[in-house]
């Protein structure tokens, strides 16, 4: 399996979003009876799209929202949010700063101290306001967090780092063991990222709700270029989505998988979904909606990091409502808009009545999808680019 690419070695072949298409099917659906809700934990979720645990991102404010549509969001127990009584002010130093200064900016206000009480506070205010807590920490602070979380009222626990594995190798601090987390945990626990067959598996052999998947694919992340690790998100959705069907044949037991970056469209999200995610998490989609807290600019999770920084701030520019980004009505026409009204026409065209049809979609390798038969677009997008120097 694979292609040689030197003497001895070989290299498999990885797929991207713009590397294939899906295929419609031979019965097709009314797209508004197509149902897109997926269970994570014995809990009936409406909507397969999450928002990224990034502060740029999600706030209490936005995670109310989210609720209130349906979809979860995630809010970086790490972050501004439980480092400053106000962190509105700290927003306006990151935003303003040049893009030369962005990180070292990120870096300083980063340096600050998490304090419990905001935990507390903010985790209460998204209760208060009907959405779901939804919380993330890395693994070195994952035990003390989980326990703040679960005594605040949190719904959902999230443990996230560039590279998760069970087995995790130290000898200056004890790793953290997934197992015994989940025991000790009332809430569910979800875990990420990774992105093989086998660090999959033995993720879900500890007893996790469900899976985080991607290394770096995220418009505001830099860990591909810095570390040079990653697989593209078709190949490592599919290849996750095996071991969790396997795993489920084996245990009777389903973990979810959720696809964690690289998607900026509807149809991005479609072939996330088709390759074999039970939902998806995104950050620049949804760093665009006027209910971001970081109106229109988004930095990734890994930017603060004090030696070796694997994020960037990036200008997404604040276009409308979260509402709108969801459920449109769209009025552009780039797929970042109306990203449920894209998942269900696409299911219908397909002819997925449920998510898990959907993940039987035949896809085809097709790098020409993207550009076949779009000469105008293309030359009207460089005449829009040459107006615009």
């Amino acid at each position: 399996m694979g292609m040689w690419i030197g003497r001895g070695r070989k290299a498999r072949v990885a797929y991207g979003f713009d590397d294939v298409a899906l295929v419609p099917g031979t019965v097709t659906v009314n797209p508004n009876e197509a149902d897109i809700t997926w269970e994570l934990a014995g809990r009936r979720i409406e909507l397969p799209i999450l928002a990224a645990a990034m502060d740029g991102v999600v706030d209490p404010r936005f995670a109310v929202e989210m609720g209130r549509l349906g979809g979860i969001a995630v809010l970086n127990l790490e972050g501004i949010q439980t480092r400053y009584e106000h962190p509105e002010e700290v927003i306006d130093r990151i935003i303003s700063g040049s893009h030369d200064e962005g990180t070292r900016i990120i870096q300083s206000i980063y340096g600050e101290p998490i304090k419990e009480e905001l935990v507390h506070r903010r985790i209460t205010e998204i209760k208060k306001g009907g959405g779901s807590a939804v919380v993330s920490a890395i693994p070195q602070r994952a035990v003390r967090f989980a326990k703040l979380a679960e005594e605040a009222g949190a719904d959902f626990f999230v443990v996230q780092s560039t590279v998760t594995t069970a087995r995790h190798i130290a000898t200056e601090y004890e790793p953290l063991d997934f197992a015994r987390l989940k025991r000790e945990l009332a809430i569910p626990l979800i875990v990420g990222n990774c992105v093989t067959y086998e660090a999959a598996l033995e993720l879900m052999q500890t007893g996790v709700d469900a899976l985080l998947i991607g290394v770096g694919p995220g418009a505001a992340c830099t860990s591909r270029e810095v570390l040079g690790l990653g697989v593209p998100q078709v190949t490592a959705t599919a290849d996750t989505a095996a071991a969790r069907d396997f795993h489920h044949k084996q245990s009777g037991r389903y973990v979810p998988i959720i696809t964690d970056g690289g998607m900026t469209t509807g149809g991005d999200i479609c072939k996330a979904l088709a390759a074999g995610a039970d939902a998806v998490l995104i950050g620049s989609a949804f760093a665009r909606a006027i209910e971001a807290p970081g109106r229109g600019y988004h930095w990734g999770m890994a930017t603060p990091h004090q030696n070796l920084p694997r994020g960037t701030r990036i200008h997404v520019g604040a276009v409308g409502p979260l509402e709108q980004s969801l459920f449109g009505a769209a009025f552009t026409d780039d797929g970042t808009m109306n990203l449920v009204g894209a998942l269900r026409t696409c299911m219908g065209s397909v002819g997925a009545r449920t998510i898990r049809e959907f993940q039987l979609t035949e896809m085809i390798i097709a790098p020409a999808i993207k550009t076949e038969g779009k000469i105008f677009q293309k030359v009207q997008r460089a005449q829009q680019l040459g107006m615009g120097r």
